[in-house]
């Protein structure tokens, strides 16, 4: 692996000065773009490269993990290392492929979402692994391989990423209005502060009337109630793509009643946020 990586590179004044430059930018990066992943990933790599470099001494591993980091730290995902490149003792490689996939297989079923810390520490302290491996360094090896085991562990005790269940919401109306009150706002304001959390969402609202009135009135007035809630949404900053908007009428009751029956229960525009 080191005759490859040196190769790479011409010259070796034009080597070294490579080597100082990635490591140079390495110290001083900041993550701020990218995931939560790959930020932690940037600061694990950091961390790797600063021992390589002022521990060990080793500036073509340094340099090279530099680059990882760096490619992290610009937001792009960098896979754990591919152990064909690197100069292993034979009796080491199927235990390293086995964990190699055992990661793969964390990393694909969502861990870089669910636990993004704890992936990143599994993927820095198993490349770690890999290069100790190969500078035949058993004390450094089994560190890192300890590490990495114990951070498997963690993401595979925990849920990968799943769908999570959407949260629903009630926005209530009075009688035969469409326009947003006081205590429909606060409702409004809560969907607001959960999509903020959320990030990228997509929101229903879905109106609804009481059997007060004709059939074909109260879908129209079911429609305004939906159509008032989706411009509260616009107005507090959610995309109007993000929301889609239908009108039940009397249809749907969230209390059943006997037609002509006012009740607020089914003056109402149920807003899904997934």
């Amino acid at each position: 692996m080191k005759l490859i990586k040196l190769m790479s590179v011409i010259g070796v004044i034009g080597f070294l000065a490579g080597c100082a430059s990635d490591i140079h930018k390495m110290r001083d990066v900041q993550a701020t773009g990218g995931t939560p992943f790959t930020q932690a990933l940037t600061e694990e790599y950091r961390k790797f490269v600063v021992s390589e470099a002022d521990e060990m001494g080793d500036w073509v591993d340094a340099n090279y993990f530099s680059r990882k980091g760096l490619a992290a730290a610009n937001g792009d995902i960098v896979l754990p290392e591919e152990l064909g490149i690197w100069d292993l003792p034979p009796e080491k490689v199927d235990e390293l492929a086995a964990a190699r996939g055992r990661l793969m297989r964390a990393l694909d079923s969502g861990a870089r979402d669910s636990n993004p810390q704890v992936a990143a520490t599994a993927q820095a302290r198993f490349d770690c692994w890999v290069e100790q491996t190969e500078e035949l360094d058993e004390q450094g090896s089994a560190a890192c391989r300890d590490e990495f085991l114990k951070a498997m562990e963690e993401l595979e005790g925990k849920k990968m990423a799943t769908p999570s269940e959407p949260e629903k919401y009630i926005v209530l109306f009075d009688f035969d209005k469409s326009n947003i009150n006081a205590a429909a706002q606060a409702v409004i304001d809560q969907i607001l502060a959960d999509a903020k959390k959320m990030g990228t969402v997509n929101l229903s609202a879905t109106g609804h009337a009481d059997r007060a009135g004709s059939e074909n009135y109260n879908m129209a007035l079911s429609l305004r109630r939906a159509d008032a809630v989706r411009a509260a949404l616009i107005a507090g900053g959610i995309s109007a793509d993000a929301i889609t908007v239908a009108g039940r009428g009397e249809s749907e009751p969230a209390v059943p009643t006997a037609d002509g029956v006012k009740e607020q229960a089914n003056r109402r525009v149920e807003v899904i946020l997934q």
